[in-house]
């Protein structure tokens, strides 16, 4: 593996982390659907297709992160995710550990 190689695959590892915090966190605010969430992401800079964000969206479902309710909307199916518990308590520890991390990396205190 060159050295691009590698730093293209630790560079998608981190904004996956983002990626799955940033869902976390708008699902806490309100019930989310895919196709919003990739507009969202957009306007933060990340270029997702369907066929990235949907398996992280079942991901966290399945693993309890987020529960999905299905609904018609304008006569096609649609589902909307919400955080659960489980999932409330993960964000509430991410978060701790991202206000650690930024004010060690970003603003240089410890």
């Amino acid at each position: 593996m060159n050295d691009k190689t590698a730093n293209d695959e630790l560079i998608r590892h981190f904004f996956g982390g983002f990626v799955r915090l940033h869902v976390l966190y708008h699902a806490a605010k309100e019930p989310i659907c895919g196709i919003e969430m990739i507009d969202e992401l957009g306007r933060h800079g990340y270029k997702l297709s369907p066929g990235t964000l949907y398996p992280i969206l079942r991901h966290l479902e399945e693993s309890g992160y987020v529960s999905c309710k299905e609904a018609v909307v304008s006569g096609k199916r649609r589902k909307n995710y919400r955080i659960t518990k489980k999932g409330r308590k993960l964000l509430t520890d991410a978060q701790g550990k991202l206000r650690e991390l930024f004010s060690e990396v970003v603003e240089d205190r410890r």
